[in-house]
């Protein structure tokens, strides 16, 4: 079984040595074992978790949550546990849906706008190009013939 000491959990999570010693203060993460000298042994069992853990807090769930979660999961393999487990991850995969449709939607109107500017562009350096009689565009008249989408 391969163990990592503080620094290199910490290396390997990006976590802080503070972080990971603050977690492990408030429950977050289980007491890790210790080394005879007293230094951190981070188990395989507590890389996975931390790994875990990680995905949660990158996916917006709170510090209050996580607890709750960590909690629940020292509980073991009984049935509410599992349950109360199942359900904060099937509501946390909901928010994570809706915040995705909402980026999606909002990512789709930034590339409307970078087509509509890419266009514009184009036809103000078009018009802005002098014509066989050597007179350019009048610019005033372009911009308000062509208004931006909201």
């Amino acid at each position: 079984m391969t163990t990592l000491t503080i620094r290199q959990m910490a290396h390997a999570s990006g976590l802080s040595a503070h972080t990971l010693r603050y977690y492990e203060d408030i429950g977050l993460i289980d007491p890790v074992r210790r080394s005879a000298s007293g230094h951190r042994c981070y188990s395989e069992h507590d890389q996975r978790w931390i790994a875990f853990l990680l995905r949660l807090r990158a996916t917006g769930m709170s510090i209050q949550d996580m607890l709750a979660y960590a909690t629940l999961r020292r509980d073991g393999q009984q049935l509410d546990s599992v349950v109360r487990r199942q359900q904060m991850l099937q509501q946390h995969v909901l928010t994570l849906e809706n915040r995705l449709a909402a980026l999606q939607d909002n990512l789709s109107v930034m590339r409307d706008k970078v087509v509509f500017y890419t266009e514009l562009a184009s036809t103000l350096q078009a018009d802005a190009q002098p014509d066989s009689t050597g007179a350019a565009h009048d610019p005033i008249t372009l911009s308000t013939r062509l208004e931006p989408p909201a």
